[in-house]
């Protein structure tokens, strides 16, 4: 893992200061802000993608940004009143929000010759969340990208704030559908450090199971819309039916499709290695036909290759994560460690930095989590849920390495409750390394690019 990689920075706030969190991925710095002058300094020069962290600060606390380029509403919306924090204790939830005179939300623009601006979103005709993109445009090439999200508003972190860690699971494993299972290890693992209790071995390896399964429906999933995305339909055909196979499986271990639930009860009686091996069998010969015939179809590959290209110092420069990082020869995975590797996990990585890079590390982590899958499968052994012990105040966190990346997760405790609560989704940071991607590229191919780098849109927007 690269030193000073930045990883999240969030806020917290006390009765007469705010404590600013910075957390790198071998450090955690703290700051002290007086409410008179909560005066922020931003780290955006050395670590371009803090600007998201600390202008979600702004909207949700007041904190004001100093030694930035961009001190714009992130969550506030046009009509959001511009003095209103919604994350500060003295906000009333319960009153209704009168909306405030429209703000226009200032779009970076690009002045020349014949450049025109193509707004993209928020509403889209997919079946997508909300999001928005504003091109700069010169002809068909993309001069420039910027993303704009942040539509939703659900108010996760207040929402949690104040309940019992034990009752947390229900909205925890919700926050982002395609990475339940990794959130709901992330809260285990907060749970385990707050009781100081140790898990059962063949509940982690249970557990990983699981989580490899999820990654599996993501990554055929994805197989499938990238090359759809470059108008090749049939391999959406073929890997939407393998994703769904894979999502049955899931379903039958856990009694849910998305695996609701899975981390907190017990490991089924009914447990089957042998229906689960059988399964891992099929797939992998039917990965390998599927293999076999999209990577010898060349008009597919005329589309992916030099497409979207992210050179590793940009990949490195914004703290990307997951595929986006290591398609770009950054070999940055949670599961690295002597644990997983003893399981004959390895680090898959690429040096493209495109379209290509990203359809090859997903191919490839298939076949492994299949061959993590095998290795598990038979050290399960059926036995009750997880008995929680005294929870312990105090801060803790917790890193997993979820379908999209690494998914960074933080609880305060006090009193028995969850005093403060903070997310930072994979999406979070690579939504923002997404526009070093399109200079270049034919406005046709964003589908494309942005589907290979599959992001959250709801685990980014809490």
């Amino acid at each position: 893992m690269t030193s000073s990689r930045l990883i999240a920075r969030y806020a917290i706030e006390h009765r007469d200061h705010f404590e600013v969190r910075t957390r790198f991925s071998d450090t955690t710095e703290t700051l002290r802000l007086p409410k008179e002058t909560p005066n922020l300094p931003s780290l955006t020069a050395e670590h371009p993608a803090a600007i998201w962290f600390e202008r979600k600060m702004q909207d949700d606390f007041g904190l004001r940004l100093e030694g930035t380029w961009d001190t714009r509403p992130l969550v506030h919306q046009e009509r959001f009143p511009p003095d209103t924090h919604p994350m500060l204790t003295a906000f009333d939830g319960t009153r209704h929000l009168t909306p405030s005179t429209r703000h226009p939300y200032p779009y970076e623009t690009m002045d020349g010759d014949g450049v025109f601006e193509v707004p993209v979103g928020p509403i889209h005709a997919g079946i997508i969340e909300p999001g928005h993109f504003q091109f700069s445009q010169a002809g068909e090439r993309i001069l420039h990208l910027e993303v704009r999200h942040f539509y939703k508003h659900r108010g996760i972190e207040t929402m949690l704030e104040g309940t019992d860690p034990l009752h947390a699971w229900p909205i925890v494993e919700r926050i982002s559908g395609t990475e339940s299972l990794a959130y709901q290890i992330a809260w285990r693992d907060i749970l385990l450090h707050a009781t100081h209790a140790e898990l059962p071995e063949s509940l982690r390896r249970y557990h990983a199971l699981l989580l490899e399964m999820e990654r599996i429906i993501h990554h055929l999933t994805d197989l499938g819309f990238i090359p759809n995305d470059a108008g090749f339909g049939a391999a959406l055909a073929i890997a939407s039916r393998l994703a769904e196979d894979a999502r049955r499986q899931l379903k039958s271990l856990t009694r849910h499709r998305f695996g609701f639930g899975a981390v907190r009860q017990k490991i089924p009686a009914d447990y089957n290695p042998q229906k689960l091996l059988e399964w891992v069998q099929q797939l992998e010969r039917e990965l390998k036909a599927f293999s076999d015939w999209i990577l010898d179809v060349p008009s597919l590959w005329d589309r992916f290759d030099t497409t979207g290209h992210l050179s590793r110092d940009d990949a490195r420069t914004y703290d990307a994560v997951g595929v986006v990082a290591r398609a770009s020869g950054l070999p940055l995975d949670r599961r690295d460690t002597p644990w997983y590797r003893e399981l004959g996990w390895e680090c898959i990585t690429e040096t493209g930095g495109d379209v290509a890079a990203r359809f090859h590390v997903r191919l490839r982590e298939v076949r492994q989590s299949l061959t993590l899958v095998r290795h598990l499968a038979e050290q399960v052994v059926p036995i009750g849920a997880e008995a929680w012990g005294t929870i312990k105040d105090g801060r803790y966190e917790a890193f997993v390495e979820s379908p999209l990346g690494e998914l960074y997760m933080t609880a305060d405790l006090e009193k028995g409750r969850i005093r403060r609560f903070f997310v930072r989704d994979p999406s979070f940071v690579n939504w923002q390394v997404l526009h070093r991607m399109m200079p270049g590229n034919i406005i046709a191919d964003f589908p494309l690019i942005n589907k290979s780098c599959d992001l959250s849109y709801a685990g980014n927007d809490l």
